[in-house]
């Protein structure tokens, strides 16, 4: 089986192959996401703290998280999902697509694994060396979180940008960041807000003078119903009255 380990802290990855089941032997019956110690693999793996992303077996089909099963299943799929893209299909359209569970067997040719904790020993091409980010982050909280600033730091000072020469002349090109508070977002979420309480402050007005429309409206209902009983009593009483003198 081949290992894919990488490093985040260094950006390193190495492919490690293994032939010996008997170290493999602890990965088995694990889910991705789960945490397994290093020690089986050997002596330059001591202390080494690795977690399972993902693997695919011999013919190419990838494990898919929250699948309970060591085997491989053909799952009713949808566009944009795990292990099915569905580029050029309809909207709405599914697909019924093979993949397997996210329980590692030994049927997989690959298992792809993070190093969580980094042992005694260091590991050529993992842990001695650090390849450049050549991609910061967009986001301007994780942006914040990797320069360690505050609120009031301006984050566009900070963004990576990136060098290159195109036709004999040298650019320099930044990512647009996202979710950066401006002045221009402060204003219209302002205007939206303003907007909003300008709706409810006319829609309880138009509801208070529905209501008193609505008490008047059965105030001279109330009135016309008195007035046409009225009327009934007296003639009847004029009726009764007749009667009597006849």
């Amino acid at each position: 089986m081949k290992l894919n380990i990488a490093n985040p802290k260094t950006g390193c990855q190495k492919k490690v192959e293994i032939d010996d089941e008997g170290k493999l032997r602890p990965f088995f019956d694990k889910r991705i996401a789960a945490e397994v110690s290093g020690d089986c693999l050997g002596d330059e793996f001591k202390g080494y703290i690795f977690k399972i992303a993902g693997g695919q077996d011999k013919q190419g089909f990838p494990m898919k998280q929250g699948v309970l099963t060591p085997g491989r299943v053909r799952l009713l799929m949808s566009r944009h999902t795990q292990c099915f893209q569905g580029h050029g299909r309809r909207n709405g359209e599914r697909r019924r697509k093979s993949t397997r569970g996210c329980i590692v067997s030994p049927d997989l040719a690959t298992l792809n694994l993070i190093i969580v904790k980094v042992g005694d020993n260091e590991l050529p091409g993992l842990t001695d060396t650090e390849v450049p980010r050549r991609l910061a982050p967009k986001r301007a909280s994780k942006i914040r979180k990797l320069f360690l600033l505050t609120k009031d730091d301006d984050v566009r000072k900070y963004v990576t940008r990136r060098d290159f020469e195109k036709d004999g002349k040298k650019h320099s090109k930044a990512p647009r960041i996202q979710r950066l508070v401006t002045p221009i977002k402060l204003q219209r979420k302002r205007a939206k807000a303003a907007v909003k309480a300008k709706r409810i402050s006319k829609a309880k007005t138009e509801a208070a003078e529905y209501q008193k429309l609505l008490a008047l409206r059965m105030k001279e209902a109330k009135e016309r119903r008195s007035e046409s009983l009225a009327k009934r009593r007296a003639t009847r009483s004029a009726s009764q009255a007749s009667k009597g003198d006849m």
